[in-house]
């Protein structure tokens, strides 16, 4: 099983991913966990320094978590994908609820994927790998 995490990780090598989160501690985990991936981090804390930030260093894939003052992650979710350049920008919400609600939310506002928080390295690497390595 270990092998073939490793090879896992070693497709990740240089692949660029954002972490959209108001939260230190949850975008530093996320760093943390991506980076021993391989993969090149870009942190922003909130929908405003992310929209600058995706236009600049084009992300592979996003992970926005859902509440964040200012520019929730449903509004930021639907803001990348109304731009053509990014709308095939996998971009992957992080909630702390699990509600079908937020889901079906997150799916109209564009959203790829839905993962609940606490989240791990192996579902975090997991997610990158289903739209990287297709």
């Amino acid at each position: 099983m270990s092998g073939e995490y490793q090879v896992a990780q070693a497709n990740l090598a240089g692949t660029k991913v954002m972490v959209i989160d108001d939260s230190n501690t949850i975008r530093r985990s996320a760093e943390i966990f991506l980076k021993t991936a391989g993969c090149e981090v870009i942190l922003a804390e909130d929908g405003f320094d992310a929209l600058a930030k995706i236009a600049d260093l084009h992300p592979q894939v996003i992970f926005v978590d859902i509440m964040m003052p200012r520019l929730d992650g449903y509004q930021t979710c639907s803001l990348i994908k109304r731009n053509a350049k990014f709308k095939s920008t996998p971009v992957i919400m992080l909630s702390s609820k699990d509600g079908l609600f937020d889901r079906a939310r997150g799916r109209m506002a564009g959203s790829d994927q839905y993962l609940t928080k606490p989240f791990t390295q192996d579902t975090l690497i997991n997610a990158v790998n289903t739209y990287i390595n297709k």
